[in-house]
């Protein structure tokens, strides 16, 4: 089984990057978990024809201890497993909390056990690297990581923060981070600045990206580019970036 987490700033691209790359993982035979590690609960919109799932916390909030795996793991297009973690209400508790309660009642059901994935996907929330935001870091839950960034002067000063967090538990014999995937905006000179940062964080850019309307046409109809555009330039990108990740 092979654990992947993607990290990276809110509104980089990095839940649509996730999910056109399990798609495209999907495609080639494997069987592939996404978990959306995010509060808002969106990371397989894409993969449920834009409609939310039960989160693992709100199937905790309403049935306690009688949560089974099928009330929070749901399938998605192309057979991808779909889960959300899911978090308290703004302002009424800890998201990261949220996170950890989410992995251990995953762990707890024997998800891995009963759907014997090939690859799981974590899409994790990287603007704040700290409590369960770090899971899949700290306990070891992903072999590698993967930053998402664009060339914007935020998105890069979270990818640094993250290539912090995940070198301060590497020694441990846990996750690498393997590089950036950068998914550019079309700003001036942003391919220097991704450069240029990739170098002060002591890492590569493992793939890049290309702007495509397709990608923002898809997201509008809740599908992922790979589902409404398969023949497209960028699923082909994506197919050729799951290759990547997949090793």
């Amino acid at each position: 089984m092979k654990k992947i987490a993607f990290y990276g700033k809110g509104g980089v691209g990095k839940s649509t990057t996730a999910s056109n790359v399990s798609v495209a993982l999907s495609e080639s035979g494997l069987k592939v978990i996404q978990i959306g590690c995010d509060p808002k609960g969106d990371s397989t919109l894409g993969l449920r024809g834009g409609k939310k799932i039960q989160s693992v916390l709100s199937a905790i909030s309403s049935k306690g201890g009688d949560v089974r795996l099928d009330d929070i793991v749901f399938e998605g297009y192309s057979g991808v497993l779909c889960v959300e973690s899911g978090g308290p209400k703004p302002g009424s508790g800890c998201a990261g909390k949220g996170i950890i309660t989410a992995f251990d009642r995953l762990e707890s059901l024997g998800a891995y056990r009963e759907y014997n994935p090939d690859v799981v996907l974590f899409d994790v929330l990287g603007d704040v690297v700290c409590g369960g935001f770090a899971m899949p870091i700290r306990r070891g839950y992903s072999d590698d990581v993967y930053i998402v960034t664009s060339g914007e002067m935020m998105s890069l000063y979270a990818a640094n923060n993250i290539s912090e967090a995940v070198r301060s538990f590497s020694g441990r014999g846990y996750a690498e981070l393997k590089g950036l995937i950068y998914n550019p905006k079309g700003a001036d000179g942003e391919d220097d600045a991704v450069e240029k940062a990739s170098a002060e964080i002591g890492t590569q850019v493992a793939f890049r990206l290309e702007r495509d309307p397709l990608v923002r046409e898809a997201e509008k109809a809740g599908k992922t580019a790979m589902e409404m555009y398969p023949d497209s330039r960028i699923s082909g990108l994506y197919r050729a970036l799951a290759a990547k990740v997949r090793g």
